[in-house]
């Protein structure tokens, strides 16, 4: 090496560095590179030929179809994006008239009707916390928003959002219609003054449940852990989990009891009709 050399790798650095060291300093430039362009969606996993061969499609229509595997792989990715919101009306709907058929004599009083209400708090945001937390497509979805402004493709990723956002409006519609159905029927109202519609508290309810569910997802016990309390103006101290508690805090919030409602034993009955042929437009 002739003294006009530059220096070059350890020589450069002036000494070695410790293993600790390293590690630090790679850590820390690939921190700064995915702070920079955030965590992309990776279907690296997924083998094109391996689809072909579980579809029982041939491969001469699949690359027909789609000359390019990217091509597939964009479909894919948009296709992930429309379907991927746990389906869990029918189930509600289900708990729902069980609970009024445990406790049709709730429907007597005003005291007992808001316990009904409660009761519905507690059980319906726990169903919903165990679906979503459940639902490996749940994850799939959640993944997408966090990561599809990373999409290197600005048309794919423009359409990934469109789509996501059209997924969205239909699911925090259904809810809202379903809360509706459900405050309608009991006899409750949202309060006046409080700025807020069904779609605005599905909105709210849904961000409530998915930061649990997240939460979850690193700390378990979010989802098992159970408190006895009374919240809500509950006559009777029960066992609650969080996720009960953070949506009936939501939905407590903005509902009350109608007072133009006239309860009588036709209502009472009318109800329970009601109940039984409840449901709403299939996803």
């Amino acid at each position: 090496m002739t003294g006009s050399q530059a220096p070059t790798g350890l020589a450069r650095r002036g000494r070695r560095l410790s293993d600790h060291e390293t590690q630090d300093r790679m850590l820390q430039a690939a921190r700064a590179m995915v702070n920079r362009t955030g965590l992309t969606v990776s279907l690296d996993h997924i083998s094109f030929e391996d689809v072909i061969r579980d579809a029982d499609v041939s491969r001469s229509a699949a690359y027909r179809h789609w000359p390019h595997k990217d091509l597939f792989f964009s479909d894919l990715v948009k296709d992930l994006a429309a379907r991927a919101t746990p389906t869990i009306v029918s189930d509600e709907l289900d708990l729902i008239r069980r609970v009024v058929a445990e406790r049709q004599d709730w429907l007597d009083t005003a005291e007992l009707r808001h316990r009904l209400v409660t009761e519905l708090f507690r059980r319906l945001s726990l169903l919903d916390f165990d679906t979503l937390y459940g639902s490996a497509g749940w994850r799939t979805y959640l993944a997408l928003h966090a990561t599809f402004l990373s999409i290197a493709d600005g048309d794919l990723r423009d359409q990934v959002q469109a789509v996501l956002s059209q997924s969205e409006r239909e699911h925090m519609a259904r809810i809202a219609q379903a809360w509706q159905l459900l405050t309608t029927l009991l006899g409750y109202r949202l309060r006046p003054g409080s700025g807020v519609t069904f779609e605005t508290m599905a909105t709210l309810l849904s961000a409530t449940m998915r930061g649990l569910v997240l939460t979850a997802l690193s700390i378990p016990d979010i989802g098992t852990r159970r408190m006895p309390a009374s919240p809500f103006g509950a006559p009777v101290s029960q066992e609650w989990s969080l996720p009960a508690l953070g949506l009936g805090a939501v939905a407590s919030a903005f509902l009350e009891p109608d007072p133009a409602t006239q309860w009588d034993d036709r209502r009472r009955a009318g109800i329970r009709r009601a109940l039984a042929d409840l449901s709403l437009p299939p996803e």
